[in-house]
């Protein structure tokens, strides 16, 4: 079985802005989720499809369109939850000690986003990462998937993959919410 920080890896490289390898990835990330997680990659099907019929520059911009211009589908969690109130302020504060205190470093995006949230998962024990993403992580994502209007929009595969695998790898975890 591929650990799970792999796996939770190569989830975050698909919502990670696209670029010349995001394709590479994409794949490298359906192989993985494919031993571990198989229902988690057929979701995952749809946007492999999509994606392939797509050169860098129009990934680019669906994914702009999709994330960064629509509000309602950030990738931020703490906006997710807790909007601009002050909330948001301290855990992305946590989120920012837990990062370095695993090793992760941040990339352009702040600390809250997916695209570093799930490698910290990967790399947390059961009973740290398990309340964080029973209290916070899958609500965020339930309120990015209920965003998208667009039927169409095959953004909301890659969500829903991420979804599927953090409900199976942490469906048994229950506990309070690590970052109050």
């Amino acid at each position: 079985m591929i650990a799970t920080a792999t796996v939770l890896d190569h989830l975050a490289a698909l919502i990670t802005y696209p670029g010349e390898k995001y394709l590479e990835r994409l794949r490298d990330s359906w192989v993985a989720l494919a031993r571990e997680y198989p229902a988690a990659a057929e979701t995952l099907q749809p946007f492999i499809e999509y994606s392939a019929k797509l050169d860098v520059a129009e990934l680019e911009e669906a994914y702009t369109r999709t994330f960064d211009i629509n509000p309602v589908c950030c990738l931020e969690v703490g906006w997710q939850l807790f909007g601009e109130e002050y909330e948001r302020g301290a855990f992305l504060v946590k989120m920012r000690q837990a990062l370095r205190e695993n090793g992760l470093s941040e990339s352009t995006e702040l600390p809250d986003h997916l695209c570093h949230i799930l490698p910290l998962l990967g790399r947390l024990d059961t009973a740290g990462a398990g309340p964080l993403v029973t209290a916070c992580v899958l609500p965020a994502i339930d309120k990015m998937i209920a965003g998208f209007t667009d039927a169409k929009n095959p953004f909301e595969c890659v969500l829903k993959t991420i979804r599927s695998v953090l409900r199976e790898r942490y469906a048994a975890t229950s506990g309070g919410n690590s970052v109050e």
